[in-house]
């Protein structure tokens, strides 16, 4: 099953933090896989060099007539493992391997330092290329 919060398409499944990792004696927590869109998605909009994720300019759009934007889609790899797909548009002149390693390292620490769940892989897709100029002109 899949769930739409904004551009971010998430298994509905929640994680569970084991007593282990969160520190918790009182009993389990659970993390909907919505707020790991959310901390996904925010840290990859600090990564310079990301202009967007695609799909995020037309989300009010998407969402009326139903359209679902695959800008972010968390996936569980197992039970202790999450997988996060990441689509974004650079900025152009970039280094892109670099940039797109940066986003990686950044998404994989944040995901795992906020919610204690491992993270087994962050994949970019490059979906296209602009100026920065470009995305000030449209806002």
């Amino acid at each position: 099953m899949e769930h739409q919060a904004g551009n971010a398409i998430a298994d509905t499944m929640e994680l569970t933090v084991s007593a282990e990792t969160s520190g918790s004696e009182y009993g389990q927590i659970r993390i909907n896989n919505d707020v790991v869109a959310i901390i996904a998605h925010e840290t990859a909009k600090k990564v310079p060099g990301v202009v967007e994720l695609q799909g995020t300019t037309s989300d009010g759009i998407a969402g009326i007539i139903g359209r679902k934007d695959k800008a972010i889609r968390i996936g569980k790899e197992n039970e202790e493992l999450l997988t996060i797909d990441l689509t974004v548009v650079l900025e152009f002149g970039v280094k892109i391997p670099e940039i797109c390693v940066q986003l990686q390292s950044a998404v994989k620490e944040a995901v795992e330092e906020m919610t204690g769940q491992k993270v087994y892989a962050v994949n970019v897709v490059v979906q296209g290329i602009r100026s920065a100029a470009d995305k000030k002109n449209e806002e």
